[in-house]
């Protein structure tokens, strides 16, 4: 034979295929997933029986754990011994078993998730209530198999005479499935079996009058009666478990949180350490000490509080931020005829009903075939002892045994076990008393062969001898109920108060988009002067804003996006220092700009409005409250059309004037109540008819006619006007002229258009900026107080090829403008 016909081709995918498919039907069946008839994974079932059938039973002495990892492993299951003996710790461990299995002595772990020690140090027995998993299993109650290596059996699944997969819960993963089923109460559950057991056509509604919901050994609070009953009918809900906690007051006005359950499979250590590491970070204002008080009495975890210090309010941000509070998912997967179902409550019981009629029967049927065996051998004696004298004769006269055997079976018509019987009968038992006890023995035989049969005949007494058993199962193991249930999921609600503490600082935002919160100490430290901020070269402060830690920030782009930024979101820095990039702190878009940004107190205020001014000349007016967002991403704020920009974004009270000032120098004034109000993506509405090319570069908000409008030319010149002379206007008109620009070849500019304009009241200190990265400042009182139609007077002189490109006035009117 050559090489080359030593090997057949194969193609990989089907070889994959092949190869995962034994795989992942080898850790659904045979590891990760339960039986649905005795709630054990086939390791689980392993230890049990191992553990029974070296005789390692509650009567007696504990035993080494390794010795029973050993026979685990070499007898039936030949894994890793921690594998094996991972299963045996779970089974032991009250904390994650509702009922233990394992009744273990030493160091088996703790709820801290210490590891249990080493295996050679532990020792074991079977718990109490593991006996009722395997009661009978000698009786032919199960199938058994041959093991890996067909050198003693096992037993497919164990008789469980109580539902322990509802009662101890189960939780692994497999290839393409995993299952997560809770722990309930062993009285409750068992009350439902009985009940589908006695009414096959019970709704769900009324089986869980009798299971109100899981049991977990941890107690704590269960949330969410719409999630048990999703879990109970589909198999997969959703509930909330809550630790039970208690505000309890200590001398000199300080209280402290108290906490004596925590949710199921919660690590207590992890728990207590990320409180605690809340209060290092300070991320709540108010905690003084966490302690675990933690022995020999119980759970107990303590939340030491400041004086003062919002109880109500840092429980609840616990309960938020930490695994105080914990969602559990009900994924209720269990193996059904060797494949892998996901059940609701009803199904798993009727499968467990059904075993247990099948366990209970094929006990009847081996205790009906030992009683006739023994019913046939006492009718043989009584049969020989009324003829003794004839059968002493026969067996007398016989050559051996055998013969004696022989001649008993066709003299007197004995079976063969008869005449082995009466062969081996002990003379004292030729007694007058032992002949009246084989007689009475024979009756009550005969009237338990009877029971037997009716029991075999009447489906009726079968159901009522399974429930007798595990009502003597209910009530010798049944515990009170130690979680207790809550229709209602309560949601948390965490005031901003309790996270951060009030604080009085000022923020920064500059040019090229710098932003930064600065302690007022630090501002005073530093010479408590606003022009003296840290910045980087070439760039400026564009906006201070006197705020608070508890304020948010409404941060407008040119695109028409808003975020909502929390004042406390902002980094702190030092007055000296630039601060950090806007977009390390919102994710704003590289092409968008920054144009507004406004710090409100409480965004749900009535009465308060957010204008929008485009540079096209479009107006829209929208309700404060529509604002608010849980959002931290970029929300629609505005809808802009493509030529067109976001110039301003302004808070109004609705009781003003908005007065619009153009490039080219033409203006209108008109009630802002000529703005409807409209909705958040609205595209607004024309608010001044503008020439073409023309565009809007200033929106000023103006009262009354007291004051004057400042407008400047990018030349430098500007002037002064009364309010007075901009007479209202209705919306949408050209407008009126608010400078004249000087042409001519022999005349020098004035200027050819507008940069800037400013609502004065009283004098302010504008702050120049030129392309060339020029400064320099001028009050403006300075300009010359003039008519509409003037030309203006050079106020802030630039170099020919120079011009400007910003003024910012030094305390801006709309910088500190907050909701009250």
């Amino acid at each position: 034979m050559s090489l080359s016909e030593q090997f057949l081709p194969a193609y990989l995918e089907e070889m994959v295929g092949d190869r995962f498919g034994r795989y992942s039907k080898y850790i659904i069946q045979d590891r990760a997933i339960p039986d649905v008839r005795d709630g054990l994974k086939p390791v689980q079932r392993r230890i049990l029986y191992a553990m029974y059938d070296s005789g390692n039973t509650p009567e007696k002495a504990y035993r080494k754990s390794a010795k029973t990892v050993g026979d685990v492993m070499g007898n039936y299951h030949p894994h890793g011994d921690s594998s094996i003996y991972d299963g045996m710790v779970r089974m032991a461990q009250p904390w994650k078993m509702s009922h233990v299995l394992v009744d273990g002595h030493g160091n088996w772990g703790s709820q801290d998730d210490d590891p249990a020690a080493a295996m050679r140090y532990t020792e074991a027995r079977l718990s109490p209530i593991a006996m009722e998993m395997l009661r009978d299993i000698e009786k032919r109650t199960v199938l058994f198999k041959d093991n890996f290596d067909n050198s003693a059996k096992e037993p497919v699944v164990l008789p469980s005479r109580y539902p322990n997969l509802l009662v101890n819960g189960s939780s692994g993963i497999s290839a393409g499935f995993a299952t997560e089923i809770p722990t309930h109460s062993l009285r409750e559950v068992i009350d439902a079996t009985i009940a589908v057991m006695e009414k096959p056509q019970i709704e769900l509604e009324e089986i869980m009058t009798f299971i109100k919901g899981p049991d977990f050994p941890t107690g704590g609070l269960i949330m969410g009666g719409e999630g048990i009953k999703d879990a109970y009918r589909t198999g997969k809900g959703r509930i909330y478990i809550r630790s039970k906690t208690e505000i309890q007051s200590l001398r000199g006005g300080k209280q402290q949180l108290v906490i004596t359950e925590i949710p199921y499979q919660v690590v207590k250590s992890r728990l207590v350490t990320a409180m605690e590491n809340i209060r290092l970070e300070k991320k709540v204002e108010g905690i003084a000490e966490v302690r675990d008080e933690s022995g020999r009495n119980g759970l107990r975890i303590v939340v030491e509080l400041k004086k003062e210090a919002d109880a109500e309010g840092i429980l609840a941000y616990l309960l938020k931020k930490t695994d105080l509070q914990v969602a559990y998912n009900f994924n209720m997967v269990a193996i059904v005829n060797k494949a892998p179902h996901q059940l609701g409550l009803k199904s798993i019981l009727e499968a467990y009903i059904a075993h247990q009629r099948e366990v209970v029967t094929n006990r009847i049927k081996f205790e009906l075939e030992k009683a006739e065996d023994r019913a046939h051998v006492l009718e043989g004696l009584v049969k020989a002892l009324n003829i003794l004298d004839e059968v002493i004769a026969a067996i007398k006269a016989s050559k051996n045994r055998q013969d004696a055997q022989n001649n008993l079976q066709w003299m007197f018509g004995f079976s063969e076990r008869q005449a082995d019987s009466i062969l081996t009968l002990q003379l004292y038992r030729l007694t007058n008393l032992e002949i009246t006890t084989l007689e009475k023995e024979l009756a009550d035989i005969q009237k338990k062969i009877t029971q037997y049969r009716s029991i075999l005949d009447s489906d009726r007494k079968l159901i009522s001898l399974i429930r007798k058993e595990l009502l003597e199962i209910r009530e010798k193991y049944g515990i009170d109920r130690r979680s207790e249930i809550q229709g209602e999921v309560e949601e948390i609600k965490v005031n901003l108060e309790v996270m951060v503490a009030a604080e009085d600082v000022l923020l920064t935002l500059s040019k090229d988009g710098y932003v930064k919160r600065t302690s007022m100490l630090s501002f005073t430290r530093s010479g408590g002067e606003r022009s003296n901020s840290g910045v980087k070269e070439g760039d400026y402060i564009t906006q201070f804003l006197d705020v608070n830690t508890l304020d948010v920030l409404l941060v407008f782009t040119q695109r028409g996006q808003y975020f909502l930024l929390p004042v406390h979101q902002v980094p702190e820095y030092k007055w000296k220092e630039p601060g950090t990039p806007i977009v390390n702190v919102i994710s704003l878009a590289k092409e968008d700009r920054i144009v507004s940004v406004i710090p409100i107190k409480n965004m749900e205020e009535i009465g308060k409005s957010l204008v929008f001014v485009t540079k096209k000349g479009q107006v829209k007016r929208t309700e404060l409250t529509e604002y608010a967002t849980k959002r931290s991403s970029a929300v629609a704020a505005c809808k802009v059309a493509g030529d067109d920009e976001i110039l301003s974004v302004t808070l109004s009270d609705n009781s003003k004037d908005i007065m619009l000032i153009t490039r080219a120098g033409m203006s209108i004034r008109f009630k802002e109540q000529e703005v409807n109000a409209m909705g958040r993506v609205s595209a607004g509405v024309k608010g001044i008819q503008l020439a073409e090319g023309d565009e809007i570069v200033a929106a000023l908000w103006v009262e009354e006619d007291e004051g004057e409008v400042l407008v400047l030319t990018e030349s430098g010149y500007g002037k002064r006007t009364l309010l007075l002379d901009y007479p209202s206007q209705g919306r949408g008109g050209k407008g009126i002229s608010t400078f004249e620009f000087k042409e001519g070849k022999r005349v020098r500019s004035n200027g050819t258009r507008i940069v800037a304009a400013f609502y004065c009241r009283e004098a302010v200190q504008l702050f120049v900026i030129t392309s060339e990265g020029q400064t320099m400042s001028f009050l403006s009182e300075k300009a010359p107080l003039t008519d509409r139609k003037d030309t203006g007077k050079l106020l802030a002189p630039v170099e020919k090829k120079d011009e400007i490109v910003n003024v910012l006035p030094r305390s801006e009117p709309q910088s500190s403008q907050t909701v009250e």
